[in-house]
């Protein structure tokens, strides 16, 4: 993988950048649309293409347990499997030990899980991850991680810190062993105590490699220590490296972690907030379900050229939606997907124009009430 910076914003850390995989290439700030199970909910790859997707996301736990190793083998990759040619980036299952711990005992040596689908037992380690993703070929793999629920008291994150960095010293002499052109992201942890994730930082470059995420943030802390963690964070992932901010998808995020110096991000925000008919327009979200669209023949978003703002009024998607209409899930997420790539595509130009500042304050004013 190659990781070049093409441009800076000159009054600041925001940067633009690309990303060459074996399997393409993407340019960075980047949204990946979150393809869990091997789909983007209620989109065909054809459609994420033509919404402007460059990189996707898939997740190693629950293509691990379905439809399995083996399945996805005998296709040859995941790109075989699901249809899409582009570059993938698989998550570990490290944030399923978050959102299923109830379902997961962690220990050294890695996470006893019981299935959330019928409920028998697994076991996942470091390398274990690494084999899986090696079986799905995903052109970025990410270390198995782990980090405390919030709020954690400094012991536990002390502590789940600790055992990310031995993990990720584990899971990269696997990877080397066996790489074949992928590339492969360790995760800084540690909680909201700065010294915590300066000391995950240090022991993570120690091991050289190929980008630096920031996880266990977006869980449940408030706004005002998502940005005191990630601001003096960022700017010290290495700067040669791609930098990617995990689950953290809110526009404003985005803004604020762009302007840190952070690459990458995903979320699932605009493809669920579709699925319950809250959609993303450049003047703030749209709640479709609201009973003032019922007969509104505008667009969605005048300013936006997606298929469901070319196509369709705000009273026929208010239709489909209180309808429990398939196609409310499509034509919607159609536009929150599409209305995310444009948004990075704009952060992207400011930041080349060196108006970077001036489209965030922008945005802001123009999106703060909403519809």
């Amino acid at each position: 993988m190659f990781f070049a910076v093409t441009a800076r914003d000159g009054g600041g850390a925001a940067r633009c950048g690309r990303v060459t995989t074996k399997s393409g290439a993407f340019d960075t700030p980047a949204f990946m649309p979150v393809g869990t199970a091997g789909t983007v909910k209620a989109l065909t790859p054809a459609q994420l293409a033509e919404a402007g997707a460059q990189v996707i996301l898939a997740n190693t736990y629950h293509l691990f347990l379905r439809p399995g190793v083996d399945v996805i083998r005998s296709f040859g990759s995941l790109h075989r499997f699901m249809g899409w040619s582009g570059p993938i980036l698989t998550d570990s299952g490290g944030f399923q030990i978050f959102s299923l711990r109830g379902n997961a005992r962690v220990s050294e040596e890695g996470v006893r899980f019981k299935s959330h689908l019928d409920g028998s037992s697994f076991f996942l380690g470091p390398e274990d991850a690494v084999d899986v993703q090696n079986v799905l070929d995903s052109d970025i793999q990410m270390v198995l991680d782990h980090f405390a629920p919030h709020p954690a008291t400094r012991q536990q994150d002390e502590k789940a810190q600790r055992l990310t960095g031995r993990w990720a010293a584990r899971a990269r002499e696997r990877f080397l062993a066996r790489r074949g052109g992928n590339a492969q992201f360790a995760i800084v942890q540690g909680g909201l105590h700065d010294d915590l994730r300066q000391r995950s930082l240090e022991e993570l470059a120690a091991l050289d490699f190929e980008g630096y995420a920031v996880g266990g943030l977006s869980v449940g802390e408030t706004a005002a220590e998502f940005r005191r963690v990630l601001a003096p964070l960022a700017p010290r992932l290495p700067a040669g490296k791609p930098r990617y901010l995990m689950g953290s998808g809110t526009p404003q995020d985005i803004l604020f972690a762009v302007g840190c110096g952070m690459d990458m991000f995903d979320c699932v925000l605009p493809s669920r907030n579709a699925r319950n008919g809250t959609l993303f327009t450049w003047r703030g979200k749209v709640r479709i379900k609201n009973e003032k669209h019922k007969a509104d023949p505008r667009p969605l978003d005048e300013g936006c050229a997606c298929y469901s703002c070319r196509r369709f009024s705000r009273a026929y998607l208010r239709h489909l939606f209180v309808s429990r209409e398939i196609l409310a899930a499509v034509l919607n997420t159609i536009h929150n997907i599409h209305f995310y790539l444009d948004f990075m595509e704009k952060i992207r130009y400011a930041i080349r124009s060196g108006e970077f500042a001036a489209f965030t304050d922008r945005f802001l004013a123009a999106t703060q009430e909403g519809d």
